[in-house]
């Protein structure tokens, strides 16, 4: 039986953790292991320096990005990752399906991973499993948010939300927090009935790929922007009235061609790399992802 990693949480155990309760092969990444590499373009819009004077926002350039899918029990989570900009002015975002992470802390995130070990008979030990989620409820916020709505049916069609709050400074100086959302152009694409039914990885990569040949796959990037009094240390909690947010189209990613995947996983989509203009988040999860990513990277190497 495969031992989940002990002592104090830090971004090389969370990795490991990661591993441990997915069951990942040590040359897969520890989250979002499945994917599919794609290529494209990014157009700002003409609001997007009133946000940020990060030029990776504000100037077109060639977008590399991946959408993927969660593992284990999250295989409902997708994510979306993306590169823009320049060599001098780069940004990597990284988005989900899901507008909050499942823990408020590495201690929390280790210890949400740990309580879900499978146990001797292949399943953990879901006594422990409610005691847990009975003394941390805020770490059923993002179970609780995908089982509320219908399964995306499609990679394309989907909504992907940023869960840490950046620091942007305008071009005019002014800097706020903001969230970025990236939502397809048109509607999300939702099934009914049959149809709703979770797709496999195989099927959602398909309908990616011929949705790419079809010229059919743009995506706004938005910046929700902030209200005084936002919890923007806690990445479990969303923002009062998010959906109803004054946001900011920043610009769109128009996705015109599939990649080979070693162009994405010849290294990372690393959440520290952000150009000027964009800071890092303050709160305790992206720190510990800053390291993380890089650990999970060299483990794959």
């Amino acid at each position: 039986m495969v031992q989940f990693p002990a002592g104090a949480a830090t971004p090389a155990l969370i990795v490991d953790g990661l591993n441990a309760l997915t069951g990942h092969p040590p040359r897969a990444r520890a989250s979002f292991a499945e994917g599919r590499c794609v290529r494209g373009t990014y157009i700002p819009s003409d609001r997007a320096s009133e946000i940020t004077r990060s030029q990776s926002f504000t100037k077109p350039s060639r977008v590399l990005a991946r959408f993927s899918v969660g593992g284990g029990d999250d295989r409902v989570l997708r994510g979306f990752s993306f590169r823009l900009g320049g060599e001098d002015h780069r940004s990597d975002m990284l988005l989900q399906s899901a507008p909050v992470h499942f823990a408020r802390t590495p201690d929390q995130m280790l210890a949400y991973l740990k309580v879900r070990m499978p146990g001797p008979g292949g399943k953990p030990n879901m006594k422990k499993v409610k005691a847990f989620s009975a003394a941390n409820p805020e770490t059923l916020h993002q179970a609780n948010y995908i089982a509320a709505l219908p399964l995306p049916g499609s990679l394309a069609g989907t909504t992907y939300w940023g869960v840490h709050a950046f620091p942007a400074t305008s071009s005019n100086g002014e800097t706020r927090f903001i969230k970025f959302k990236v939502a397809p152009v048109g509607a999300d694409v939702t099934p009914t009935g049959d149809q709703a039914r979770p797709k496999s990885a195989d099927f959602l990569y398909d309908d990616l790929k011929n949705r790419i040949a079809k010229g059919d796959v743009r995506l706004n990037v938005m910046a929700l922007l902030d209200r005084p009094g936002d919890p923007v240390m806690d990445v479990t909690r969303r923002w009062p009235d998010e959906d109803a947010r004054e946001t900011v189209r920043l610009g769109t990613i128009v996705i015109t061609g599939v990649e080979a995947d070693e162009a994405c996983d010849a290294s990372i989509f690393n959440p520290a790399t952000l150009a000027e203009g964009i800071a890092h988040p303050p709160d305790e999860i992206f720190a510990a992802r800053r390291a993380a990513y890089v650990i999970s990277l060299g483990k794959r190497r």
